[in-house]
């Protein structure tokens, strides 16, 4: 029986049902932590299909299961985010966001709907496979804390324990028909830094009578900058940047009481991380009393660097390269950009891969997070196939 025939042959046949659950939940976007119609549509599809699955895990993630023969032998997780952004989409498409402010345009959309097709798949094929496929539709993908995090908390991983887990991600800068794999480190971790620069404001004139705590921000700015250039590994990459300045009682000819800062932190090397965020705390707080002023450090951290498994990935662009042709898998660069997926990779082995999306002929070259961004619709095909066949080479241990 050749397996991956009939999964290309299965995952073509569904393309008129996935496209158009991908265009439903396009048009019907909500933010993280409020996906509550998307899990309602998710459950649905899933009863319909007659999967077991659970609602309200970890807000309203949804987990499902299909059980193959031998259901504990091994258990391989499929993970898809579920929340949209907070963006005003700008597409004249039939399928066009009908929240207002509200948008897929990070493609959790196309996610939801691969995985939707690949259980279709999975399940249909349950006696040519030994394990159990768990399928994860997650909230608040895009939302620190996140909503990976509650769900782990919840036993996402646990009752059956989960050996592995993918997890694919819409690529506009790659072609439709095309994937990227990367071993090791591949994104980032993130942490929101704010910091509250205090001090006796007053008359710009008379600068000897005031604390200047907007020339203390300045230097605390140029200081910070130190800690990546001088005490970070050079070949660790870091990010320091700050993006919001925001005065309070400030104007033209007045020396502000307090200015607020708002910035992010982003590294691969989770030792260094909490050795950075320290340096940062220490060396504002220095900076800023030099200048006569107070500084309040407050520090959100957000999701570890994401690290995928070598064997696993490994294992799995082979298995790629098999089902999409070796010419058609490339391989990924590190960056700093942050991912939920990340708590799982922390705990499990994991594979984080890509999906293309592009297509420059078509003029579908818009970027992740912006108004305009579309996918190539033929690249649910690919998604959905391959989803389903990295699970059956893994769960029929073929690598």
């Amino acid at each position: 029986m050749d397996i991956k025939k009939i999964i290309k042959e299965r995952a073509n046949a569904l393309m008129p049902d996935i496209v158009a659950r991908r265009q439903k939940l396009h048009a019907n976007p909500e933010l993280s932590y409020k996906e509550k119609n998307t899990a309602d549509l998710i459950s649905a599809w899933l009863t319909n299909r007659k999967i077991p699955h659970r609602k309200n895990v970890g807000g309203y993630g949804i987990v499902g299961l299909i059980d193959g023969k031998n259901p504990g032998k091994r258990v391989i997780a499929l993970r898809a985010d579920m929340d949209a952004l907070p963006v005003t989409e700008e597409n004249q498409v039939n399928y066009k966001s009908q929240n207002t402010g509200v948008m897929h345009a990070c493609g959790h959309d196309v996610h939801m709907a691969c995985l939707l097709g690949a259980a279709t798949i999975l399940d249909g094929l349950k006696e040519h496979f030994e394990g159990t496929v768990k399928l994860i539709f997650q909230p608040a993908e895009e939302k620190a804390p996140g909503g990976a995090l509650k769900m782990i908390e919840e036993g996402v991983l646990k009752n059956p324990d989960v050996d592995a887990i993918f997890g694919q991600h819409v690529f506009p800068d790659l072609e439709v028909g095309k994937v990227g794999f990367r071993s090791g480190q591949y994104m980032a971790s993130s942490d929101e830094v704010s910091f509250f620069i205090r001090g006796q404001g007053g008359h710009a004139a008379m600068p000897d009578k005031v604390d200047d705590t907007v020339l203390a921000t300045a230097h605390v700015l140029t200081a910070l900058q130190h800690i990546v250039s001088r005490k970070a590994n050079p070949l660790t990459p870091s990010v320091l940047s700050f993006g919001q300045i925001i005065t309070e009682g400030g104007a033209m000819n007045v020396i502000p009481g307090k200015v607020v800062v708002h910035g992010t932190f982003r590294t691969f090397d989770e030792q260094w991380r909490e050795r950075a965020l320290k340096l940062i705390e220490e060396t504002a707080r220095n900076t800023a009393k030099a200048f006569g002023c107070e500084c309040e450090t407050v520090i959100v951290k957000g999701y570890p660097s994401l690290v995928n498994n070598d064997q696993l990935t490994r294992e799995a662009r082979k298995a790629a390269e098999e089902y999409l042709g070796k010419e058609n898998v490339v391989e990924l660069e590190p960056r700093m950009t942050v991912e939920d997926f990340a708590r799982y990779s922390q705990i499990i082995p994991a594979c984080f891969y890509r999906l293309g999306t592009g297509n420059r002929e078509k003029g579908i070259i818009s970027g992740l997070h912006t108004p305009t961004f579309d996918v190539d619709e033929s690249s649910l095909e690919t998604g959905t196939g391959l989803l389903a066949w990295l699970a059956m080479m893994q769960l029929n241990s073929k690598w």
